[in-house]
């Protein structure tokens, strides 16, 4: 399936790239961010296990188990803090 990736802050960045449209295997968000880890270099830090990294499926934040599906808008993002 096709998913549109998208990445923000930090992540955006190390990545220099605004996002993509990926070919994934996956059927979760941790799977796809697995995938992404597996190219090696920049993706491997920026969303390393371990690293702090926020997930959205479709605009909204997801837990890593959230089911992906075919033309679905992943975004990837350090979390945020406000005041």
């Amino acid at each position: 399936m096709k998913v549109q990736v998208r990445y923000f802050a930090s992540v955006r960045e190390a990545l220099s790239s605004g996002g993509e449209v990926v070919e994934t295997r996956a059927e979760t968000l941790s799977a796809l961010r697995d995938e992404l880890i597996a190219r090696g270099g920049a993706y491997a830090t920026a969303l390393a296990r371990g690293k702090a990294v926020r997930m959205a499926l479709d605009q909204a934040m997801s837990h890593e188990a959230a089911a992906l599906r075919d033309g679905c808008e992943v975004a990837f993002f350090p979390p945020v803090t406000g005041g």
